[in-house]
């Protein structure tokens, strides 16, 4: 794991988030690139005059932030990008080759009813690389216990584990496989992929109506301080393909997500 890229925007906890990916990242050895994506309306009087304060107050705001954080000794570079998040993720990650997306949630606050709001959504949605949702505020400890939940065992490419493969090395993790059954579900779905298995201490079958109601089932018991879920068009956040957005009410969890993507397969 080599290359880290934390999205800024305006988020309040944008500090805490950043520390957890360097501290996360000192672990690997990994650079940090801080990104802001900036927006400037084609209406916008001189465009070139605004989009180039625009630029230089967003690198002002990143570097405020990088301020106060501790570097850990880890390499921090800015990355700004004018356009569309998604386009940007993907431009960066075409020319660094970007191993991991670290993000926090919408909120914390059980209160709140948006777990993913419309900018975490659409990256966790519309990109293809593996991306850490953080819980806001939470310092970074090391990874001892992962819960691994699907509702398929189907991957055609075993390099879409190389992230949770990553984390285990480092942190020597224990990973619990949870198989869930869901309705419609084939004999293929069953059949585990080997590097997964590999992988895993322990694979637990049940039967829900959805991946998340078994990981509800399940969490207390195996007691994980990572979730690992695939992102896939009829996956974990199926609800995604529909809307941005994850209400509460249809996922959440306290720890650290990570999600593989292995929508291409």
């Amino acid at each position: 794991m080599n290359n880290i890229l934390v999205p800024i925007g305006t988020s309040p906890n944008a500090v805490d988030t950043l520390q957890y990916a360097i501290d996360f990242a000192s672990n690997f050895g990994a650079k940090v690139f801080v990104m802001d994506v900036i927006s400037v309306s084609s209406t916008a009087g001189n465009l070139m005059n605004v989009e180039e304060k625009v630029v230089k107050s967003s690198v002002e705001h990143i570097k405020e932030i990088i301020e106060k954080v501790n570097t850990n000794n880890v390499e921090i570079k800015i990355a700004t990008y004018k356009g569309d998040i998604v386009d940007g993720l993907e431009d960066i990650d075409k020319e660094l080759g970007i191993d991991l997306i670290i993000i926090a949630p919408r909120s914390n606050d059980i209160k709140e009813e948006l777990y993913l709001g419309n900018t975490t959504g659409r990256i966790v949605k519309q990109t293809n690389i593996p991306t850490l949702i953080i819980p806001k505020g939470m310092g970074f400890e090391p990874i001892t216990n992962i819960m691994t939940a699907f509702g398929s065992g189907i991957l055609k490419r075993n390099r879409v584990l190389k992230p949770l493969v990553a984390i285990k090395d480092k942190f020597r993790s224990e990973i619990n496989l949870l198989l869930v059954k869901r309705p419609g579900y084939t004999e293929e779905d069953l059949q585990v992929n080997t590097a997964l298995l590999d992988l895993s201490k322990q694979l637990i079958t049940t039967e829900n109506g959805n991946t998340y109601l078994g990981v509800l089932e399940h969490y207390q018991k195996m007691n994980p301080d990572l979730l690992c879920v695939f992102r896939r068009k009829r996956g974990f956040f199926k609800k995604l393909w529909e809307k941005n957005t994850i209400p509460k009410s249809e996922f959440f969890v306290p720890i650290p997500v990570l999600i593989l993507s292995v929508k291409k397969d």
